[in-house]
């Protein structure tokens, strides 16, 4: 069995051949029969699953590579990416179970995953790796004993499976190791920012670096088919250390890979901390003169280069100074279930969700094809990068911990925004990706037509959850313009009282009628647009003191129009656009939207003697924003024919 098994991972697919061979008749040469046998057993071993076209971006991307977290726990206290304190968890329940994990994995190596790494928090944590890793003794021949309802994920090699990695930050490792590597674990990451036990300590919040480099001389010692160091350098804290771990490589088959340090919420990250990786190549350069380029896999995140007669190597992965976008192959799933298409990017769908509503696998194939459709072509700028870490505030944006950021194997992906071309072989689900917001199965998507990407974070709330004004001290005053629209629809006595003149009508002589009355009441009001275009002047100028975070501007011009609406079905508006102008640091879109919004509902109620039960308000939103850093935008207005 085991014979059997090696064999059938040594080959390589050919599908022309396998075609050929197993059209071909047992009767001819043995050597012909041979290589039918083979093609046979190649495909066999690949599967019978062709890359599907739902793991393929609107820029032709293909996504063989799975990131699974397994927990959001972690066993340290790393300063730059989880509060001393820890973070809110997830409830139990919310995690993935072992066969859920198993179920996704197997629907994502059949349609042409080929690497699936295991993270966390630390993945060594959870409770049953091994068993989701796979069972050693399946192996042997007796997997029998130990029967499964899913199989495990070392299981999934007949249908492509080629590696299974883990990135670990070593504290509990180098005991289970062994046995890990025996169940199917091929490659390994291990983070460690520093040779010294002390600054460890200072880094890390807790004790362990002997632990760490003993599971790292556990590794080395294996048969692991890889084994990396993950360090993240810090200017003026680690980056005399950089010729260290380079020496490491010397007599030892390890690759060593500097990550540039990266901004998230509450880590205090200061471009000035980050040592970009062309500075660190420079003073590499510097004391090994011949250190060349080594060959490189594709879709490989780490430049890596290496010094004649040293047995490892060592390589940079540059997030921040110099991304690798392009190449992305990567896709995330986070420990309670959800699918991330990129690190810096907000948006999640909720797998779990699906499969506990009994989805298909069709089904949950269709909801990745839609998110991995959806992927940017890269991410935002160091300058404009800015990933939820620290925030226990409830939403999509998990700590650091919590999309596998604590084991410091960061990996950039996509960030600008790409609206979907073309057509699919499978279908797509309406409205993902778009403007604005949409639901998708149960999960609602936020995004925007910023020309920056879209945000990560709540910008008036701090690290903590709690309520926070921005700071834009920092910020220079520059002319900054905001127009908001927004309709009230008016039974058609509304509307003729409000384009009718106003003043009233001697006593014709007959009874009054309720409705006469109401009339007149409304009439007594005064013009209803004036009115109401004074009030949605003054509510703009009051807005600091109507909404809680909003800063005081100096309002240099409001301009407010209210135009009365017939359409052809005999539905009546009124539609409210107020334009806001000011030289201040913040912009004055909610300014525009209060104006509106207080226009409106003076409208309301200046008509509600004759129209109260029949008045609605709404769709109020920003049409047109300039300047400030986020840049301009402009939402055409569409008329209204219903």
């Amino acid at each position: 069995m085991l014979r059997h098994f090696k064999l059938t991972q040594s080959l390589r697919p050919n599908p022309v051949l396998s075609k050929r061979c197993l059209s071909t008749p047992t009767s001819l040469h043995p050597r012909t029969s041979a290589k039918s046998k083979i093609a046979e057993i190649d495909a066999h071993s690949l599967g019978p699953f062709p890359f599907s076209p739902a793991l393929v971006d609107s820029f032709n991307r293909h996504h063989d590579y799975l990131r699974i977290s397994l927990t959001e726990r972690c066993n340290l206290r790393c300063f730059y990416c989880m509060p001393s304190e820890g973070v809110d968890l997830s409830p139990d329940g919310h995690i993935l179970t072992n066969d859920e994990v198993i179920r996704l994995a197997t629907l994502f190596v059949k349609s042409g995953v080929t690497k699936i790494r295991l993270t966390g928090g630390e993945p060594t944590v959870r409770k049953g790796i091994d068993d989701i890793i796979g069972i050693a003794l399946f192996l042997r021949g007796n997997y029998n004993n130990h029967p499964s309802p899913l199989g495990r994920i070392n299981e999934l090699r007949k249908y492509g499976l080629k590696s299974i990695a883990m990135t670990s930050n070593g504290i509990s490792l180098h005991r289970r190791l062994p046995h890990l590597v025996e169940n199917g674990l091929t490659h390994l990451n291990l983070s460690l920012d520093t040779l010294d036990p002390f600054k460890f300590e200072l880094i890390t919040r807790r004790r362990g670096h002997e632990a760490v480099v003993k599971a790292l001389d556990v590794a080395l010692a294996s048969s692991l088919k890889s084994v990396k160091l993950n360090v993240v350098v810090i200017k003026g804290l680690n980056d005399a250390e950089v010729f260290d771990f380079v020496e490491m490589t010397k007599d030892k088959p390890l690759s060593v890979r500097f990550i540039e340090f990266m901004p998230f919420t509450g880590n205090k990250w200061d471009k000035k901390k980050m040592v970009p990786s062309s500075e660190l190549l420079e003073r590499l350069s510097v004391r090994y003169p011949d250190v060349h380029r080594a060959p490189e896999e594709l879709n490989e995140t780490a430049r890596t280069w290496q010094i004649p007669g040293y047995q490892g190597s060592f390589g940079f992965i540059s997030s921040m100074s110099d991304h690798f976008c392009a190449t992305c192959n990567r896709l995330r799933i986070t420990a309670d279930g959800q699918i991330k298409v990129c690190l810096f990017d907000a948006k999640e769908v909720s797998l779990r969700d699906e499969l506990r509503r009994g989805a298909s696998d069709a089904e949950l194939l269709e909801i990745i094809g839609a998110a991995v459709y959806g992927k940017h072509a890269k991410h935002a700028g160091m300058e404009n990068i800015d990933i939820m870490c620290l925030s226990i505030a409830p939403g999509p944006n998990k700590p650091g911990s919590l999309v596998d950021i604590a084991n410091r194997e960061y990996s950039s992906e996509s960030y600008v925004p790409r609206i979907m071309q073309g057509r699919r072989s499978w279908p797509l689900l309406s409205g993902f990706p778009g403007a604005g917001s949409t639901i998708v199965h149960g999960v609602h998507h936020f995004s925007t037509s910023s020309s920056h990407g879209p945000t990560s974070t709540l910008t008036h709330i701090d690290s903590h959850g709690n309520a926070s004004m921005v700071d834009v001290g920092d910020k220079q005053p520059t002319r900054r313009t905001a127009t908001a629209v927004g309709r009230i629809y008016i039974p058609r006595i509304a509307y003729e009282l409000v384009t009718a003149t106003y003043p009233l009508k001697a006593d014709d002589g007959r009874p009054k009628t309720p409705q006469d009355n109401a009339q007149q009441k409304a009439r007594k009001k005064g013009d209803a647009l004036t009115v109401a275009q004074l009030a949605a002047i003054m509510g703009s100028k009051k807005t600091s003191d109507l909404i809680p975070l909003c800063h005081p501007l100096a309002i240099s011009k409001v301009a407010v129009d209210l135009i009365p609406e017939n359409y052809n079905s005999g539905r009546y508006s009124i539609m409210c656009r107020a334009t806001v102008s000011t030289e201040g640091k913040t912009g004055v879109e909610m300014e525009a939207l209060t104006a509106v919004s207080v226009g409106l509902l003076t409208v309301w109620d200046m008509l509600k003697a004759v129209a109260g039960r029949e008045m609605e308000i709404g769709e109020i939103y920003v049409s047109d924003k300039s300047g400030g850093r986020s840049g301009d935008f402009h939402r055409d207005h569409k008329e209204r024919t219903q």
